[in-house]
């Protein structure tokens, strides 16, 4: 039998500080994605290590970034083009965060910085359009953020399936093609708490990191998230339960 194989493109690290401990973006989004059978490569598109093709694999994975894909970087564009090329191959994209924001730009959709701030820790988002193809509709959504940027404009033909008072495009259905989300269902509760105490006083101020800390919920539907994946995979015949 043919191997599933799952593509992520590597476009942001941890801080150094975290590293050691948590491991790379890559392999956070690997451990996430264990339940899914496969071979795994990773490509370090912000050293502008790009793959041949996008018939190399069947599910590409964008991760989150500390970058703005508004930003002028040299390996910014050459992805915005090879999520082009994904799509028109009718291979499947998921994106995270940074890859949320980067596949609905390089398909027409504009991104923002948001002038309220971050968004940080758990955040719940109300669900709306949910999709056949993704399983059992949920009543709503609670994932792990860490964003200052947001869609403010989907691209043709994309649908918003899930919003809240402050993220208006949370998660987006691309039918056929991908499913992108804002949050960071890779990060587990250790590693999000983690990275926000390491921004205070850096990019967050002490009153965000204390409010965003005392957000504590036993709910995080990361696991959710990652059915969510095999579900829409196994309804596109790209993998088997």
């Amino acid at each position: 039998m043919v191997k599933f194989k799952i593509g992520i493109l590597e476009t942001g690290r941890p801080p150094e500080a975290l590293a050691t401990q948590y491991g790379s973006y890559p392999n956070m989004v690997k451990n996430w994605l264990s339940h899914i059978e496969g071979e795994v490569f990773t490509y370090s598109v912000l050293d502008g290590e790009f793959p041949k093709s996008a018939d190399i694999c069947d599910l590409w994975v964008i991760t989150g970034s500390k970058f703005g894909c508004y930003d002028d970087h040299y390996w910014i564009k050459p992805l915005e083009t090879f999520i082009r090329d994904i799509k028109s191959s009718g291979k499947l994209m998921f994106g995270i965060c940074f890859g949320h924001q980067l596949i609905a730009r390089a398909l027409g959709g504009t991104v923002e910085k948001h002038s309220k701030g971050w968004a940080l820790g758990i955040n719940q988002y109300k669900v709306q359009n949910w999709p056949s193809e993704l399983g059992t509709e949920p009543a709503q959504i609670a994932i792990q953020a860490y964003h200052q940027d947001q869609i403010t404009k989907l691209p043709k033909g994309a649908i918003n399936i899930a919003s809240s008072d402050f993220c208006k495009f949370a998660a987006v259905w691309y039918p056929g093609f991908g499913l992108t989300v804002q949050g960071h269902p890779e990060f587990t509760t250790e590693y999000a708490s983690d990275l926000i105490e390491c921004r205070r006083g850096t990019s967050l101020t002490d009153d965000e990191v204390d409010r965003a800390l005392a957000n504590k919920t036993d709910v995080d539907n990361r696991a959710f998230i990652a059915n969510i994946v095999k579900t829409y995979l196994i309804s596109k015949g790209r993998t088997h339960a």
